[in-house]
């Protein structure tokens, strides 16, 4: 992982003399810990890195991870692994760290309780934000990375193609949420991105519902907004359905949200701002019967997070650069009656993109 740790230090300047991690207890744990220590399994609640301008990094593990955390360092001759109990952390990070002048701390994850710690532990240190230096870092991804992701969205895509035939009239919109879920866990998957989405009818028209105790009946629209984690790195599919009697106008809504999803795609290139992929999607739908009911950006960064650092609308100014693994999901929402979102994982390639999902988009409607 030494070029990750250089790839950090080298987008600061000037640069800190070392960027600290320091983990709290889930969920306050810090992915870029992972991004640097490529350790497959484990918590790391506590546990801190120490990384050095040359590509170094220490770690400090609690006995609980010990076995993984050492079983990693052997693969790595950059990384050193300390293991240590909570009460002798705060003496061993200033041993590690020597004498150091400014450290970088990732402001957007470091708790307040770390930092009263580290003052404790650093005296007259002066602090920086290594944030944004490590979203621009993560945010492209390298060949390891888009491995698992391949892997995590053929595992979504999977469950994908599935979710037709598990439709049945009476169903909970929770009960197909659980199905999903472990079919997730039977075709590989660790565990789930997100809470899964599972809304029926009305609820559809709200892009971040919560399943709960309706019943699928006849008519209705369906999304499902889901994902896996394979190896710590995620997926993120949406995919809508109609379950019976053809609704005329819902059937139009979709073939308008894909129309905006293929604007949006053919758009995407390294070196256009973000924001013209968001525009291409909107205009579609701004110029059918729907206008202004996309009512959320067209895509977010994916990695070892479903939002990983970096979303883009209207206004995102960066320019998309190859390696960047994205998604492009645009939607019409009317609220009353449904919704569509159609939501798939693509990588940026030299010339274009290229797709992560593959579970078919096209309209499709279940027999009751």
């Amino acid at each position: 992982m030494k070029e990750r740790v250089v790839r950090i230090f080298d987008r600061m300047d000037p640069k800190p003399d070392l960027v600290l991690l320091a983990n709290s207890t889930d969920p306050h744990v810090d992915q870029t810990f992972y991004y640097l220590f490529g350790v497959p399994s484990g918590l790391f609640e506590g546990s801190v890195a120490i990384a050095h301008p040359d590509g170094e990094l220490d770690i400090l593990s609690s006995p609980l991870e010990a076995e993984s955390a050492e079983q990693a360092a052997k693969n790595d001759p950059h990384v050193q692994v300390h293991v240590v109990n909570r009460e002798d952390t705060d003496a061993l990070v200033p041993k590690l760290a020597g004498n150091p002048g400014t450290i970088a701390l990732h402001y957007r994850e470091l708790t307040h309780d770390w930092f009263v710690r580290l003052e404790k532990v650093f005296p007259g240190a002066k602090w920086v934000d290594a944030s944004e230096a490590i979203r621009r870092t993560r945010v492209t991804k390298d060949a390891s990375e888009l491995e698992r992701l391949r892997k995590a969205a053929e595992i979504g895509s999977a469950v994908g193609r599935e979710i037709p035939r598990l439709l049945k009239a009476g169903m909970t919109e929770l009960e197909l949420a659980a199905e999903m879920e472990y079919r997730m866990g039977r075709h590989g998957a660790s565990g789930r991105s997100f809470a899964t989405i599972v809304a029926f009818g009305p609820h559809s028209a709200e892009p971040h519902y919560q399943p709960g105790s309706a019943r699928l009946k006849s008519g209705e629209s369906i999304v499902c907004d889901f994902g896996a984690i394979y190896e710590r790195y995620v997926s993120d599919i949406t995919r809508s359905f109609h379950f019976g009697q053809r609704d005329e106008e819902m059937k139009r809504v979709h073939d308008t949200v894909e129309a905006a999803q293929r604007a949006a795609l053919e758009a995407i290139r390294p070196g256009v701002p973000a924001k013209e992929v968001h525009l291409a999607a909107e205009r579609v739908i701004n110029d059918s019967p729907w206008k202004g009911r996309l009512t959320h950006g067209v895509g977010h960064s994916i990695g070892l997070a479903v939002h990983d650092g970096w979303g883009y609308g209207p206004k995102a100014e960066d320019l998309i650069e190859e390696g960047m693994a994205f998604t492009v999901e645009p939607g019409i929402y009317l609220p009353g009656k449904g919704g569509v979102r159609i939501e798939d994982d693509i990588v940026v390639t030299r010339d274009g993109y290229s797709f992560l999902t593959t579970t078919p988009r096209s309209y499709l409607e279940v027999p009751a």
